[in-house]
């Protein structure tokens, strides 16, 4: 009977399991009794294999910890807030407060390899920034005390200077696991962009290089100087010999032979390149190339094709665009064909967009940009410090995803890329998705943000949201100029909190009698003060489901239920009340493709659980317990 019922796992996936699982499928003879027998291992590589004495790497005290505190599963859970949500009946948009380490395990099971861009804006390490203080040991414990980690004068206790000791070691320590757990999160043609300044440059790209693969790390220079000489230093203490104009932008891809960047917009401003032969009442215009040249053009490449000239010549290249785009270009008038004997290139007007191919030194958006950003929205308030402009992140998302991308920020801060994310799909018409966060990172006493009501940096982020997505809502009342998709100004929020069940609470490092007195002490397997809801938020999440599920409530042979997906799975969540045979049938007989049932809703019930196994067995419908 037990084959029969599936059984929701109480913690996140274990990846150290996975992994060796996908050894077992490639190199079967390297598992001995369930281990990775690493001495076969190295055998089987033979040369390819390092030794033990000469390797090469990056190393530093306390990386063998943050390599488990990777892998490592976590019992934690989101809880909804629907009262701190905004239109959570349409949003397809997620906002999270908690330890991003802990939710970044818990996204895993569904939005694994489904992130098309990821961009983070994390610690720079310069002394007094860093707040994230991971204890391997607690985990969610140590999140679940963080308001302790705040003295009375509002001084953040983990920030990271250079008098600790392991200066750098504690910032590797931070950010290794999240690094790799944020790859799992990447689609095979997703990239991910992570800022950082001079101070952690070069152990980051060492670090990247070890999670992605050197092939797959790439570095940005972004010149964040503005046009009146500003570089937006804000409260960073200068220790450099010259001025710092710049800041680097990791580029990190899951595979980069897979992954191919849209060409942004831009103008041109070189308008003496341009002329006007044809008297086209576009304005002036400039030929570029359209084909690949004769000698480089295969014909088994893609975009193979002949054009004949309005001359008559035939012209076999490799194109640029398919023959479909062509003659809509030539329908456009937007072929010059010259005397119709030469080849035909593409005309470009000066006062149109032109598609330019992103350069690795970025300029165009300056610090001091992405402080009035926040400040316009804000009423004109200063209460982030140097935020990054909202168009360096609507331009990172333009040229890496496609409209219906999802993008994921997981060092939020005031919610610069929601906030890129909603203005881009304005431009263009797109339904991204943005998953947002933020650590509740309580602002510091007698702080403009905490005299203005913002007790945390999360707060924060909420209000910039809700103004910003207002803003653009009351442009676009009736759906975007670019596409019939409506704006989705909206968010999901959630907080991360413990698991809701009783019985999934112990550690599983607990001794056995400790344990056994648990169970026995325990009556329900869920907390008394959670609501159903609440508990279907946590075992969809372990189910591999995600956190913008439809969710209904529904009534079926007196039953209160929760519906997901209209129907396709139905849950029955209250351990209080026994339901019968009868009842249980009718729900069944609906058809959904999963049924959810609390295993204390049986009450001891074995004859009424084996009755339900049949009758859902034989209705082809999966049956879960938790």
């Amino acid at each position: 009977m037990t084959d029969d019922i599936h059984e929701i796992p109480s913690t996140t996936p274990d990846l150290r399991s996975e992994l060796a699982q996908q050894l077992q499928k490639l190199v079967p003879e390297a598992i001995a009794d369930g281990k990775v027998d690493m001495v076969k291992l190295k055998e089987l590589l033979g040369e390819d294999a390092a030794s033990e004495s000469e390797r090469f790497g990056l190393f530093w005290p306390g990386k063998r910890q943050a390599q488990r505190a990777a892998q490592e599963p976590t019992k934690a859970t989101l809880n909804p807030d629907v009262a701190n949500s905004k239109d959570w009946d349409s949003t397809k948009n997620v906002l999270i407060e908690g330890d991003n380490l802990e939710v970044l395990k818990i996204l895993q099971k569904h939005y694994h390899g489904k992130i098309k861009m990821i961009y983070i804006d994390p610690p720079y390490n310069t002394g007094s920034d860093f707040v994230y203080s991971d204890n391997y040991q607690e985990g969610l414990a140590s999140y679940l005390e963080y308001t302790k980690q705040v003295d009375e004068g509002g001084k953040k206790l983990s920030t990271n200077s250079e008098s600790d000791g392991r200066y750098h070691s504690n910032w590797l320590n931070m950010m290794y696991p999240r690094l790799k757990l944020a790859r799992n999160l990447l689609a095979d043609d997703g990239v991910m962009f992570v800022s950082i300044g001079e101070r952690e440059i070069t152990n980051l790209t060492r670090l990247a290089s070890e999670i992605f693969g050197e092939d797959n790390v790439e570095t940005i220079i972004w010149n964040k100087i503005s046009e009146t000489g500003s570089a937006g230093q804000g409260k960073m203490k200068v220790t450099y010999r010259f001025r710092k104009d710049h800041e680097y932008l990791l580029v990190l891809y899951r595979r980069k032979s897979l992954t191919y960047f849209n060409k942004p917009l831009r103008v041109k401003s070189f308008k003496n390149e341009y002329g006007n032969a044809d008297n086209d009442e576009r304005g002036p215009w400039v030929s570029s190339e359209l084909c690949k040249s004769e000698e480089k053009s295969l014909p088994t490449g893609k975009n193979f094709y002949t054009i004949t000239t309005p001359g008559g010549m035939d012209v076999s290249r490799q194109w640029h665009v398919s023959p479909e785009e062509f003659k809509k270009l030539d329908s456009e008038k937007r072929i010059y064909w010259g005397k119709g004997t030469t080849i035909p290139r593409l005309k470009k007007f000066v006062n149109e967009p032109q598609p330019q191919t992103p350069t690795s030194i970025l300029s165009g958006f300056s610090q001091t940009e992405g402080n009035k950003d926040l400040s316009n929205i804000m009423g004109g308030v200063d209460i982030f410090d140097n935020p990054k402009p909202v168009g360096l992140i609507r331009w990172l998302a333009e040229i890496a995803t496609d409209k219906t991308s999802i993008v994921m920020d997981f060092f939020s801060g005031s919610g610069t890329t929601a906030h890129a994310v909603m203005e881009l799909n304005a431009q263009d018409g797109g339904s991204r998705r943005h998953i947002q966060i933020q650590l509740p990172e309580p602002t510091e006493l007698g702080s403009r943000a905490r005299v203005g009501g913002f007790g945390t940096i999360s707060e924060i982020m909420l209000k910039r949201l809700d103004l910003a997505g207002d803003s653009l809502y009351k442009k676009f009342p009736n759906g975007l100029p670019g596409g019939k998709n409506k704006l989705d100004i909206g968010y999901r929020y959630f907080k991360l909190t413990d698991t809701n069940f009783s019985k999934w609470k112990m550690s599983s490092d607990t001794d056995a009698e400790t344990l056994t007195q648990h169970l026995l002490s325990l009556r329900d397997s869920a907390d008394d003060d959670s609501t159903q809801d609440v508990l279907l938020t946590e075992l969809l999440l372990k189910g591999g489901y995600s956190l913008t599920e439809r969710i209904e409530a529904a009534e079926i042979a007196g039953l209160e239920l929760r519906s997901v997906g209209c129907g396709l799975v139905l849950a029955y969540l209250n351990e209080h009340h026994k339901p019968t045979l009868a009842q249980l049938r009718e729900v069944v007989a609906t058809q959904p493709e999963r049924f959810i049932i609390l295993e204390d809703s049986f009450h001891g019930d074995d004859e009424l659980k084996t009755n339900l196994v049949q009758i859902c067995k034989t209705a082809n419908v999966e049956l879960w317990t938790a």
